[in-house]
């Protein structure tokens, strides 16, 4: 029987036991799951109690008299919450989702275990330091003692995968899923490998030339770069599952901002500090909030931090301690390199290096399949640049060897030695200054980051920290031959040498994922920046509302203008056009106040129009397939082409016409205006943003099983919500699918240095990851609006605002 069969049998049974037993017992099956609040609880493994207050919101506050049992308790608290949640992203990290989820996340797997998250973080393991493991240890302990009191009590989601036979006892928790898990994150997160197969595909379909064209940006600094020859072979064998994000998102608009105030531009005189991490969305969220505090506060027990975390990790990711605030968006720089490999003829597992072959490492990954009784065996050939990827889903031995052109992946988070993100976490979580919190980042490998600071000193200050890898020739940005030599990484960038920032003289730091340096930095980061839309409406911002509030950041934070717009609309609003219906749609776009808010028809207009004009312009020379996989990088190559009417791109090679421009341009609205006046209706006044924008947080497990009884379940939305793809408030959806949000603000934070009292967040669904909870979704609607929750922090506000109270007593 196939999984979505047993899982429609499942979902049969559960009907039927909440029908036959009554509403009432319906309920009591659902809320088994939910987690005990109040009262006090006996724990095997504490040294002393520990007090655990929940806040109207559900957020935990943990109080703890020693580092051990404050860790234990927030790997508890976390378990009680968020389970299942914690047992899936493990299972995504070693590769193993398909011993519960049978064979359609076997694609998953097998990549998963061919580049070795697992293989890595055993490695780190073995090498962590003595504090980060011990803090890893209490944290696994904590989870433990969770699961094992709780066993058939663990989640909703474990309920009906036992129903339809998937019945299992999740296993102890471990440093090492921790590792994996972060591992999963640096990947999501830390790499520019897709743009390195973009660009290949691009290149092998209209020369190298054209790239520079299609791919705005391209340094002109690197001419000696030049792209080597890659069979359309090569680059359809790897697989679709490697270009995804598993947990964090993927594309472009997997990204952020932040930035920081001075008290020389805040209304306070102090610093103000501002972030929005853009991630997938999903339910439950990403983040889960919660404070850690040591009481008393002590060198031996120096925590006292509240903030956003990461379910199956110690420590606060994103937030603020008694002295100072951070904020982090992705750095983006390029730690991962394809080479092409050389294999011998005469023998398929040796490649060639230098004018000698040498031998692969063969590792052997076994993969068991829900309702299989033999694993799958997954050959992984490793040579010294890293894995083979495109060796993963399908070919033969024979296919492999001789029909295409294997890639091996290095990865900064692949290469040997200690992980010490954690360790970094740890101290970033009670640094007390700039440069104890620069220490603490000189640990942070990966992935990159761009980490803004404030303190309550009034200082303000920025520091992009990374493991990231200086090359003997190239910059990474295309596959290069691996037999010569030419383009191993030979060092890192050394910490004190990234780039920094303490008190500039403006009196603010901006990041959006926009370039760092200047063409004048010594060494090479990434030629894959955002665009810098996002960056230049928050500093236009900032100069326009200084001195800076925290109602201006908040409106700041809700901002949906995009900029790209403001670069296209002149060329469109100044056409005419004889066609009423096409007249109409340019009076409704010259009008437009050029916000895509949700109740605006002409943000839909526009948002429809750019997916057509890039598709018009672009589809004839790239065929489908690629032009759609390219379509984010050429919707920026687009605005470059628009300054020249006649450029030859935006003549259709299909028709014996040469169009121009103006052609493609009144052709594409055309297109916008009947594809929405079939989908919201003819009458464009009543057009909607909102209506074909929309939000719906999904379950990553079950939230896709195609079984709308299951998605209802676990699922919420769709809603409309504002934004777009570049505004601030990055709303944003992938142009192969349009409007359906894929990416978003998933935790909005700002902290008043000043007065830490008045700091401000919201994460996106809610901190149960139970439905039905009232706090599995009641962050929705106050996330889509803009509102926020205090960011709790001294213990009389949070007793202030006391929901429930838990004693864990040893």
């Amino acid at each position: 029987m196939t999984v979505i069969k047993r899982f429609i049998l499942a979902i049969v049974i559960f009907v039927l036991v909440v029908g036959l037993l009554g509403f009432g017992s319906g309920v009591i099956l659902v809320r088994r799951h939910w987690p005990k609040v109040d009262g006090s609880i006996q724990v095997s493994g504490l040294q002393g109690e520990v007090t655990v207050i929940r806040d109207s919101w559900g957020i935990p506050h943990i109080y703890a008299s020693n580092t051990q049992d404050l860790f234990f308790a927030q790997g508890y608290v976390q378990a009680q919450d968020r389970f299942w949640q914690m047992e899936f992203s493990r299972r995504i990290g070693s590769g193993r989702l398909s011993e519960i989820l049978g064979k359609p996340t076997l694609d998953n797997d097998r990549f998963i275990r061919t580049v070795g998250w697992h293989r890595a973080a055993a490695q780190d393991l073995e090498n962590l330091d003595a504090e980060t493991l011990s803090v890893l240890q209490s944290y696994s302990d904590g989870i433990n003692a969770y699961i094992n009191a709780n066993t058939g009590r663990l989640g909703l989601e474990f309920t009906l995968l036992g129903l339809i036979g998937t019945s299992f006892e999740p296993e102890p928790w471990t440093p090492y899923n921790t590792l994996t898990w972060a591992k999963v994150m640096a990947w999501d997160l830390g790499g520019n490998m897709n743009n390195e197969l973009l660009r290949a595909r691009l290149v092998t379909q209209v020369g190298e030339p054209a790239l520079e064209v299609l791919w705005p940006g391209y340094p002109q600094e690197h001419p000696e770069i030049v792209a080597y020859p890659l069979s359309d072979a090569a680059l359809q064998a790897v697989p679709e599952v490697a270009q995804r994000g598993f947990i964090f998102g993927e594309g472009e608009g997997v990204g952020s901002n932040s930035w920081v105030i001075a008290g020389s531009r805040s209304e306070t005189g102090t610093a103000l500090l501002a972030n929005d991490p853009h991630l997938g969305i999903q339910m439950p969220a990403i983040w889960y909030e919660m404070g850690l505090h040591c009481v008393p506060l002590t060198a031996v027990c120096p925590y006292d931090v509240v903030g956003a975390s990461f379910p199956g990790a110690p420590g606060v990711i994103i937030g603020h301690n008694d002295r100072i605030a951070w904020g982090v968006t992705n750095l983006g720089p390029d730690v991962q390199d394809l080479y092409i490999e050389r294999v011998n003829p005469q023998d398929p597992n040796q490649y060639e290096y230098q004018g000698e072959w040498l031998d692969m490492q063969i590792v052997p990954e076994l993969v068991y399949i829900a309702g299989q009784d033999d694993a799958e065996v997954v050959n992984v050939r490793i040579t010294r640049h890293g894995p083979i990827i495109n060796d993963v889903v399908g070919g033969t031995e024979q296919d492999w060897a001789f029909g295409w052109q294997p890639l091996a992946l290095s990865w900064t988070a692949l290469e040997g030695g200690e992980m010490t993100l954690l360790r970094s976490v740890l101290l970033i979580n009670r640094a007390q200054d700039w440069d104890e919190f620069r220490f603490a980042l000189s640990f942070w490998d990966v992935p990159s980051q761009n980490f803004v600071y404030a303190d309550v000193d009034g200082n303000i200050g920025y520091q992009s920290p990374g493991r990231i890898p200086i090359r003997a020739q190239g910059d990474g940005s295309m596959p290069v031959p691996g037999w010569t030599g030419e383009y191993e990484w030979i060092d890192y960038i050394p910490f004190d040498e990234l780039p920094y920032s303490f008190n500039p003289p403006e009196g603010y730091i901006v990041t959006a994922n926009n370039a760092v340096i200047s063409t004048e930095y010594p060494y090479f980061l990434s030629r894959d920046w955002a665009p810098g839309y996002r960056a230049q409406r928050i500093v236009d911002l900032i100069e326009e509302y200084s001195p800076i509030s925290i109602t201006d950041i908040q409106v700041m934070h809700a901002d949906s203008l995009p900029l790209w717009a403001k670069d296209v609309l002149p060329y469109v609003t100044a056409l005419t056009s004889d066609d009423p219906r096409l007249a109409e749609a340019l009076t409704l776009l010259q009008s437009w106040d050029g916000r895509a808010v949700r109740d605006s028809a002409a943000a839909a207009l526009f948002e429809a129009f750019r997916l057509h004009l890039v598709r018009l312009t672009y589809q004839d020379e790239l065929g489908e397939a690629l032009a759609s996989r390219a379509a984010s990088v050429l919707s920026q190559a687009v605005v470059n082409e628009l300054t020249q009417p006649d450029s030859p791109w935006f003549n259709n090679l299909n028709t014996a016409e040469v169009e121009g421009r103006d052609d493609i341009l009144l052709q594409a609205l055309h297109a916008a205006v009947g594809e929405l006046s079939e989908t919201l209706g003819n009458d464009m006044s009543k057009w909607r943003w909102g209506d074909l924008h929309t939000a719906t947080f999904t379950n990553a497990a079950l939230g896709q099983s195609g079984i709308g009884l299951i998605e209802a379940i676990f699922n919420r939305g769709p809603v409309g919500v504002d934004g777009s793809i570049a505004t601030v408030n990055a709303t944003s959806y992938r142009m192969t699918n349009p409007y359906t949000v894929s990416s978003l603000p998933s935790y909005r934070m700002i902290v008043d240095l000043g007065d830490l009292t008045n700091s401000l967040a919201m994460h996106t669904t809610g901190q149960s990851g139970h439905p039905f909870h009232r706090h599995y979704d009641n962050m929705i609607d106050p996330w889509r609006n803009f509102e926020y929750h205090p960011l709790l922090f001294d213990q009389a506000a949070v007793d202030a605002d006391a929901q429930n109270t838990l004693i864990l007593r040893p």
